[in-house]
């Protein structure tokens, strides 16, 4: 049973149920973004029906952004507002391919960006600080500096990279590519830069039989004790060597994926390509790197230039 279902009229339940099989068979969607796009898709039904506005033809512009600003005057938060805007838009697209509609009513509404929250990146020589820090005459030392560095090299999520198997990296002949199962266990093959490849292939090679120790696994980073990596090992330990790197702040194993888009982009990457690597479903999501990219620029004419805007 959907939540609240019952309390729409019978179109509007219809609406529900079917947009929740279309997030399930078409958009391949994961369970717990189905969930959040459901309650938000519900509660905006739930409002329009209340305000008379149960005709889905007559939703336009207008009645979303009025629907946000609501949202907004009870103190949601930017990234809530965020998530009920991306809810509205797959309904949209919903509607109009069941010919609900004619038109996409969130086609002209871009987010304020006031609303958008840039993502943090590391500076290069961050980086490069970072993946040097791990010793390599360690055990842990090899597998983290290996872990890190893939991370960098291919912008893959945390939990791909613990969850990651030996049968979905392809090195061969000194190339080498990634097979990444991502949200909604959507396929992409990421390719994996010589250094990164070079780092796991000996981590493999040297390391991963000792912390097996006769055992079986198929993840490719392991504990000491033989067992799969977690999402929180994994944090612990890129605070651990963020601390031995000297970064003056905290960093997340999402901002080694926002370098890794920034950066690339930032060197004359095609967006559609970067787009393919992190794997999302819409390209605006990717285009805020180049937002970031611009505002470095600002930032350095700002802080370097005679003239820059800062009154020197």
């Amino acid at each position: 049973m959907i939540k609240g279902a019952k309390k729409l009229n019978k179109k509007l339940e219809g609406i529900l149920y079917n947009f929740q099989d279309y997030l399930m068979i078409e958009r391949r969607m994961s369970p717990k973004s189905i969930e959040s796009y459901m309650n938000d898709a519900g509660r905006f039904l739930m409002w329009a029906q209340a305000r008379k506005l149960a005709e889905p033809r007559g939703w336009d512009r207008a009645v979303i952004t009025e629907r946000l600003a609501q949202l907004r005057k009870e103190g949601k938060a930017d990234t809530t507002i965020r998530r009920h805007l991306a809810a509205f838009r797959a309904l949209s697209r919903f509607l109009v391919r069941e010919e609900v509609i004619d038109t996409d009513f969130t086609a002209d509404i871009s987010q304020p960006a006031a609303w958008k929250r840039l993502p943090k990146v590391l500076s290069d020589d961050e980086i490069a600080r970072l993946l040097a820090a791990p010793e390599e005459g360690t055990l842990e030392g090899v597998r983290d500096g290996a872990m890190l560095e893939l991370l960098y090299a291919t912008g893959i999520r945390v939990s791909e990279l613990v969850n990651l198997k030996l049968t979905q990296l392809q090195f061969q002949r000194g190339v080498g590519f990634a097979l990444v199962r991502g949200k909604g266990d959507k396929d992409r093959l990421v390719p994996v830069g010589d250094l990164a490849r070079e780092r796991v292939e000996y981590y493999i090679e040297t390391t991963r039989p000792l912390f097996l120790k006769g055992r079986v696994s198929d993840f490719v980073f392991l504990t000491r004790r033989g067992g799969g990596m977690t999402r929180q090992g994994f944090w612990a330990r890129l605070r651990h060597w963020s601390l031995k790197a000297d970064i003056g702040r905290r960093i997340s194993p999402h901002m080694l994926r926002h370098s890794f888009a920034t950066h690339l982009l930032r060197e004359g990457a095609d967006l559609r390509s970067v787009q393919a690597m992190l794997g999302h479903a819409d390209i605006s999501t990717t285009e805020v790197y180049t937002q970031v990219d611009r505002d470095a620029l600002r930032r350095a004419i700002d802080e370097h230039h005679p003239r820059g805007g800062l009154g020197k």
